[in-house]
């Protein structure tokens, strides 16, 4: 090959180096590139507000009301819920053994869940024998405090953890944890929802030196 023919090869070469480096500049630059070749990019969570964080604490609190008082005959729980919600029991011997149970989807089966529903709130019962846990709901009678609530953004929404205490389970003034919830949270049209609320054990979120094998 004669000199003067690599000679222009290699200027052409040269001449057309700042047009490749412009091109892959300008690509990397543009919308979407990133997340398409950055899959960890595309899975950050999202930012949450000062908003955002008050709002699903709110969801903690309203959920006590609602569930010891089956306020609005229930559907005051089951709207704290989507439309898809589901409430699962990972707490229970049955549940427990079975690694976490569904025990009401939907905003009917949740209404129903919470001692109320179509039929209304039923009634607890009176008398020299009666127990806290009598009526319609085992809590009746009780309450439920949510304290130690914690919320991870995700990039679906949050997640959350929160222990669950309750007053009065044990008879009157009696005072004792029992286990937490675990939720994931999504922000709809309405505002925050529970997309999914589990009943844990007290021990599930121990060290695992700290565990046992029934997580209580």
């Amino acid at each position: 090959m004669k000199p003067n023919s690599i000679l222009s090869r290699l200027m052409i070469q040269i001449s057309l180096f700042p047009a490749v480096a412009f091109a892959v500049v300008l690509l990397t630059a543009m919308p979407g590139f990133a997340q398409e070749t950055s899959p960890t990019a595309a899975a950050s969570p999202q930012a949450l507000t000062a908003l955002d964080y008050f709002e699903i604490q709110q969801l903690a609190n309203r959920y006590a009301h609602a569930i010891d008082t089956c306020a609005n005959d229930g559907y005051d729980y089951a709207d704290l819920y989507t439309d898809d919600g589901v409430f699962i029991d990972n707490y229970s011997d049955d549940g427990f053994s079975k690694g976490g149970i569904a025990r009401a989807a939907g905003r009917e089966q949740l209404a129903r869940a919470a001692g109320g529903g179509s039929e209304g709130c039923k009634k607890p019962v009176r008398g020299a024998l009666a127990t806290p846990g009598d009526g319609a709901v085992a809590w009746n009678g009780w309450s439920h405090l949510m304290v130690n609530h914690i919320i991870t953004p995700t990039p679906e929404g949050a997640t959350g953890r929160v222990y669950l205490v309750t007053l009065g389970m044990d008879g009157p003034g009696s005072v004792a944890r029992d286990g937490g919830y675990e939720d994931i949270y999504v922000k709809t049209a309405a505002g925050w929802r529970i997309k999914s609320r589990s009943h844990v054990r007290t021990r599930a979120w121990h060290h695992q030196d700290m565990q046992t094998p029934d997580l209580k």
